[in-house]
């Protein structure tokens, strides 16, 4: 194999660490988690004990800060479990990150070394049911009644919130209304088990079955005032950032898909015979793979290229512009390249027992966390300097 230009000899002695672990102790289990929807939390253990939860956190805290091996990290899981790959890009990027960048050092010491360690995982709660690319439309409210957060509302598809060691969840909130009309949006912590704060049950999913999804409800849920993140009036600017990494990660998360649906393709149509031959003698089906190879190698170039600049410390205008034009082209390759992968497969691919049928039910969700691929388009036209609403 040619040498990676874009990653240190150190990526990838540590990408290899990482997918044998996927290989040893998440490929043989990750078909029956997903029939049964059950979410690994001794894998998750056992990430926490490799350090991937710590791979963009502060140093200070047990982590490495660097987020060119995070990628890796969720590429190599996704490529095996999806479901597992963004259990760790949302731990990180919307658990640990906003208390890692925007918390206080009573804050940070009080939750990041667990979370770090992957002995607790924590969400992030912005979606509603009427708020979700339009952020500032967002109902739940929290007013400061005696020096206490008192929080009503509800948020929904909020990722590992409801997991047996899940912690805590940052949860954006109204907590006024500015000079100019507009909602004063904030973050505000909230403890597992607070009274009033429900975990509802899970959703049932297109895929991404093996993880955490919840709606969550506030009824008078109180937490003391120190318990708000960074400072009053700044969620939207918090969450716009948050969201910057966490779109470049989900790309990482696209680019592992891809690899997969490459991989099992290229695999099956060299043993897969009709008439005598391999069906990957016939140039339907080699070009199809050939499309697949182009597609890992053009996602592979947007994440890390996009990650570097990251790791570098990119201006954030320009971050924010590779980032939305990395999710985009990767989300929407990863799509197309589940829908070649079973079409290679044939009725084979139509069926459960085959990963490409798992793939194509996880590929689609990739589209729209994180920020719609409109959303994308949105950001991506006004970098160029158009008015776009």
């Amino acid at each position: 194999m040619a040498p990676d230009v874009l990653l240190t000899d150190e990526h990838s002695d540590f990408r290899q660490v990482v997918a044998d672990f996927a290989r040893e102790e998440v490929a043989p289990h990750a078909e029956q988690w997903d029939v049964d929807h059950h979410f690994p939390t001794e894998a998750v253990r056992r990430m926490g004990e490799l350090g991937l939860f710590g791979l963009h956190a502060p140093a200070e805290y047990g982590g490495y800060g660097d987020f060119t091996s995070l990628c890796i990290a969720i590429e190599e899981l996704g490529r095996v479990d999806q479901s597992l790959g963004i259990t760790l890009e949302a731990a990180v990027g919307l658990g640990i990150n906003p208390i890692a960048t925007f918390g206080n050092e009573e804050q940070k010491s009080r939750w990041l070394p667990d979370l770090i360690a992957g002995r607790a995982l924590a969400g992030f709660g912005l979606t509603e049911a009427e708020a979700g690319s339009d952020a500032g439309a967002t109902r739940t409210r929290a007013e400061l009644v005696d020096g206490e957060w008192m929080i009503n509302g509800s948020k929904q598809f909020i990722t590992n919130s409801g997991t047996p060691i899940t912690s805590v969840v940052t949860v954006t909130a109204r907590t006024g209304t500015r000079e100019n009309g507009r909602a004063e949006l904030s973050t505000i912590m909230i403890p597992s088990g607070t009274p009033g704060f429900t975990v509802e049950p899970a959703y049932r999913k297109l895929g991404w079955n093996a993880s955490d999804t919840h709606p969550l409800t506030f009824d008078g849920v109180r937490v003391p005032e120190d318990h708000l993140l960074g400072a009053r009036g700044r969620g939207y600017a918090q969450f716009l950032a948050t969201l910057d990494d966490g779109r470049l990660a989900i790309a990482a998360l696209a680019l592992g898909c891809i690899r997969a649906c490459r991989d099992h393709a290229l695999d099956y149509a060299g043993s897969r015979k009709t008439f005598g031959v391999p069906i990957g003698s016939k140039q339907g089906v080699a070009f199809q793979i050939a499309d697949l190879d182009v597609m890992a190698h053009t996602a592979h170039t947007l994440v890390y290229t996009a990650a570097r600049m990251k790791d570098a410390g990119a201006d954030p205008a320009a971050f924010k512009r590779i980032a939305a034009i990395t999710k985009l082209q990767t989300t929407e390759m990863a799509v197309s390249a589940t829908r070649i992968a079973t079409q290679i497969f044939g009725g084979y691919g139509f069926m459960e027992e085959y990963p490409v049928a798992r793939f194509y039910r996880d590929a689609k969700i990739l589209e729209i966390g994180e920020g719609t691929s409109e959303v994308q388009r949105m950001l991506i036209a006004r970098g160029l300097g158009l008015p776009v609403e």
